[in-house]
C-alpha cells in the first residue's frame, strides 16, 4: 500500500516538502502523464477506426450511418484534444517541478555538530565559549566554600557556653 504523501499547499510547487517527498510527487505525476499518453494513443487508433466507418458509409450510400459516425467521430475527437491539452499541461508541470528537485535538495538540513552543540549551550543557559569543565570547578568550589562556611558556623555555635 503506497504512503499518503503530504500536500503541499500549492500544487504547482514542492516547497515544503521532503526531498523524498517531492521525488514521490514528481513520479505520481509522470505515472499520470503515462497513462494519460496511453489513453491519448487509444482514442488516435478509434479516431483512424472510426474516420474510415465514416468512409465507408459514404461510399455505401448510407448516409444516417455516416451521420451516425461522424457524431460519434466528433465525441472521440473532443476527447482527443481534451487529452492532448492535459499531456501538454502534465508536461510542463512536470518540467516546473523537476527544476525545483536541486533547490530543495539543497535546501535541506545538514547537522553541523559544532553548531549544534552550541544551540544546546544557549538552550542550557550557557555562553557559547564558556569552558563547561571550568564551570564545574568553580561550582565545586563554591559548594566546598559554603559547606566550609556552615561548618565554621557550627563549630562556633557549639563552643558558645
Amino acid at each position: 500500500m503506497p504512503r499518503e504523501l503530504p500536500i503541499s499547499p500549492d500544487p504547482e510547487n514542492l516547497q515544503g516538502l521532503e526531498i523524498h517527498d517531492a521525488k514521490d510527487v514528481l513520479i505520481q505525476y509522470l505515472t499520470s502523464l503515462k497513462l494519460t499518453e496511453k489513453q491519448y494513443a487509444e482514442l488516435g487508433e478509434l479516431l483512424v477506426k472510426w474516420t474510415a466507418r465514416i468512409d465507408l458509409a459514404r461510399s455505401k450510400g448510407a448516409a444516417a450511418l455516416a451521420a451516425e459516425a461522424e457524431q460519434e467521430a466528433e465525441r472521440i475527437r473532443r476527447k482527443y484534444q481534451a487529452l492532448e491539452a492535459e499531456i501538454a499541461d502534465l508536461k510542463a508541470h512536470i518540467a516546473r517541478l523537476r527544476a525545483e528537485l536541486p533547490g530543495l535538495a539543497a535546501r535541506e538540513r545538514t547537522v553541523d555538530p559544532d553548531l549544534l552543540e552550541q544551540e544546546l549551550l544557549i538552550a542550557a543557559g550557557r555562553m557559547p565559549g564558556e569552558d563547561p569543565q571550568a564551570d564545574r570547578a568553580l561550582k565545586t568550589m563554591e559548594q566546598d566554600t559554603t559547606a566550609e562556611a556552615a561548618l565554621k558556623a557550627l563549630k562556633a555555635k557549639m563552643n558558645q557556653p
